[in-house]
């Protein structure tokens, strides 16, 4: 991408001793590119709305997209802060290294869990990219509790589902075709995943988007929800939310992270915002 320097292509280990870029890294920071690519509505967005965004990366890892996003977009606009956050300490401290060497002023590291991460009350665009399993479920519900402007997640390996279905009864027998195999059930319960992550996002007031992230060829873990907050709730995506769980009666991370109660019906949602994003 243009304005992307070697210094920090090397810092990240993208390239070679001679300068190039292998096809892991090719592959990796095409993800990372396009994905910055898709975020600039969002961004222009918050930029055009406050003096200064405060960007938060869950699940940041070794920290490419984080820094990618510093690079091309923070530091040409003069202003915002983005806070990474990663569970891993020792990870988080080469990061932290990482930006001091580079001069990467507007980053702050956060060592903790995504549930438990100190974060400013006013997030305007919440990340994720492959955060695993429910990472992206604690990625989501962080960011609909703090009520982010914007929420930008790519989900990784989505097992919980998978391992709840193999102890489901749906209400209609013939749907329980649709998981009966081992890989059926693996692959219809990341795609059930990321059905109810969207109507919760939906019925918490949020406009969805699911789009792929890059081609099939570069990584199977493809799907990009972009959400943004427009609304205090939706009553019709929350009709839609328990009408699902009716068929397929799933405990969930993300319901419970959100106090929902599977049982009553999508009112026991915890209301997390009240009022649109200003």
């Amino acid at each position: 991408m243009e304005g992307q320097s070697k210094a920090l292509l090397k810092a990240l280990h993208l390239l070679t001793p001679t300068g190039a870029l292998n096809a892991d890294a090719r592959r990796k920071l095409k993800q990372v590119n396009h994905l910055v690519r898709l975020l600039e509505p969002a961004l222009d967005d918050i930029y055009a709305r406050h003096a200064q965004p405060c960007l938060v990366d869950v699940g940041a890892g070794k920290g490419y997209l984080g820094f990618v996003l510093h690079e091309l977009v923070l530091a040409k606009r003069g202003r915002g802060l983005l806070y990474c956050v990663e569970s891993n300490a020792e990870l988080l401290a080469r990061a932290k290294a990482m930006a001091e060497d580079l001069g990467f002023s507007q980053l702050r590291f956060v060592a903790a869990p995504i549930a438990n991460a100190v974060l400013p009350e006013r997030v305007h665009l919440m990340t994720g990219l492959h955060a695993c399993d429910t990472a992206t479920d604690d990625a989501l519900a962080r960011a609909l509790l703090l009520g982010a402007d914007h929420i930008a997640l790519v989900p990784c390996c989505q097992a919980e589902l998978a391992r709840a279905l193999a102890q489901c009864k749906p209400t209609e027998p013939a749907l329980q075709a649709l998981f009966a195999c081992a890989l059926h059930r693996r692959e219809f319960g990341a795609h059930l995943s990321n059905v109810l992550r969207c109507l919760v996002a939906e019925a918490m007031g949020y406009q969805v988007a699911v789009t792929e992230l890059v081609g099939w060829e570069h990584s199977a873990k493809n799907e990009l929800l972009l959400c943004r907050r427009t609304q205090a709730h939706s009553p019709r995506a929350r009709r839609r939310l328990s009408a699902l769980l009716a068929l397929f009666p799933v405990r969930m991370h993300l319901l419970e992270a959100l106090g929902f109660s599977p049982g009553g019906g999508s009112e026991g949602m915890t209301q997390a915002a009240t009022q649109p994003a200003q």
